[in-house]
């Protein structure tokens, strides 16, 4: 979640107040503007987000309130829905596509030139789809977060495991589509002796979750690391209470949220690169050296 400048200087500010009047540590009441919450800041007030009933499965409560990076994350995909509605319905009536939809163009063709292909072969351009839907997806939710009193719904563990869990989903599939369920099965063994099963079995079973593992972690991280760094930032100028020290962070804030531009476009393309990579290694070996040797 990256919030401007000035708001986060009176979240700071408040947050000082209480750390002073009720104790605590200052820093670690900022952590909290971090994390997901049930209100909404805006510029006309705090929204109180809607509370709804939790339900218990198998032991486990599921809380189904929506919250701010709930809100967000409909918003990012409403406004991708329509933008690529309204781009694709413009872009029939011309050959050529310009402004916002050439640029489209551009993204679209670099995902399935530079991404796709490389790591899947053309056999790999039936998923095309999926991984543009992701790119753009998290593409959109990382940018919410830079605008004024936004949020970035990345910045949430759980949405980045649902992210991850769906592209655990599409590797299999792709897997057991391009192999077929015995070969995929087989692959499961590691080619070694019938006597060493019980050891690599579970390896492997071990390797298939790692790789969702590793791209919920580090697109959750990466989005939640910057706007620590900023809120840490701002928190120094009401530690030192002066007007001198209040430069440098406030010019370090600057920089580094023009650094959140790039990190939010480059997330989003290591997810999809990585996705679509795992995905080519579930596919025939010999497909992707004919189209490699072909590009």
């Amino acid at each position: 979640m990256y919030v401007p400048v000035t708001a986060t200087t009176e979240a700071a500010a408040d947050t000082l107040h209480h750390a002073e009047h009720g104790g605590g540590n200052l820093f670690a009441s900022l952590l909290h503007h971090v994390q997901d919450a049930h209100e909404w800041e805006t510029p006309f007030g705090t929204i109180e987000l809607p509370h709804l009933p939790s339900f218990t499965v198998a032991g486990i409560t599921f809380d189904m309130s929506i919250t701010k990076h709930v809100v967000f994350l409909w918003i990012a995909a409403v406004v991708l829905c329509l933008i690529a509605i309204s781009i694709a319905r413009r872009n029939t009536r011309r050959d050529v596509p310009r402004g916002f939809g050439n640029m489209l163009e551009a993204m679209i063709l670099f995902v399935r030139d530079e991404i796709v292909i490389p790591n899947m072969g053309k056999n790999g351009l039936k998923y095309l789809p999926y991984l543009l839907t992701t790119f753009f997806f998290i593409l959109v939710m990382n940018l919410f977060g830079l605008i004024p009193y936004g949020a970035s719904a990345t910045g949430n563990v759980n949405v980045t495991a649902g992210l991850a869990i769906i592209a655990f989903v599409m590797i299999q599939a792709s897997s057991i589509r391009a192999q077929g369920l015995g070969h995929y099965l087989a692959h499961l063994t590691g080619g070694v002796h019938w006597a060493l099963w019980p050891i690599m079995i579970p390896i492997e079973i071990l390797g298939l979750f790692t790789k969702p593992f590793a791209l919920c972690i580090r697109l959750f991280a990466n989005m939640t690391g910057g706007h620590i760094v900023l809120v840490s930032l701002i928190g120094l100028i009401f530690i030192f209470k002066s007007y001198i020290i209040a430069a440098a962070p406030v010019g370090f804030v600057v920089a580094i949220n023009f650094l959140e531009l790039f990190v939010a476009v480059l997330q989003a393309y290591i997810f999809t690169m990585l996705t679509s990579l795992f995905m080519g290694l579930g596919m025939p070996v010999e497909a992707h050296a004919a189209e490699g040797h072909g590009h």
